[in-house]
């Protein structure tokens, strides 16, 4: 099976651009290639019954649940706002993704 392609990586900075967490911004934990999606640090959260095992005693927990991944944009702090990215090769050879407004470097 293929990997997905993505915009956003593991550790970037995001905006969510809709949905109930619309405008809120967070760091990426975990990318979902199945559910093509992407788990985002305290955002959208939801409530899991936990059954009771051992010493330890039943409770409701939250979690993060899955965001589509159309659903978020990275971040840029110098234009502070969600932005498109564009793909630079530096001398060394190596890769770097710019914000396409100001050309600031998106890299963690």
């Amino acid at each position: 099976m293929q990997a997905m392609k993505t915009h956003v990586s593991k550790g970037d900075t995001v905006m969510i651009i809709a949905g109930k967490e619309k405008s809120k911004t967070g760091r990426v934990l975990k990318l979902v290639p199945k559910k093509h999606g992407v788990i985002v640090e305290g955002l959208n959260l939801v409530k899991r019954h936990v059954k009771a095992r051992g010493n330890e005693p039943g409770a409701i927990k939250e979690k993060e649940a899955v965001i589509h991944i159309s659903n978020v944009m990275p971040y840029c702090p110098k234009c502070a706002k969600p932005v498109r990215t564009r793909n630079t090769v530096l001398e060394n050879g190596d890769k770097q993704r710019n914000c396409v407004k100001c050309g600031a470097s998106i890299e963690k």
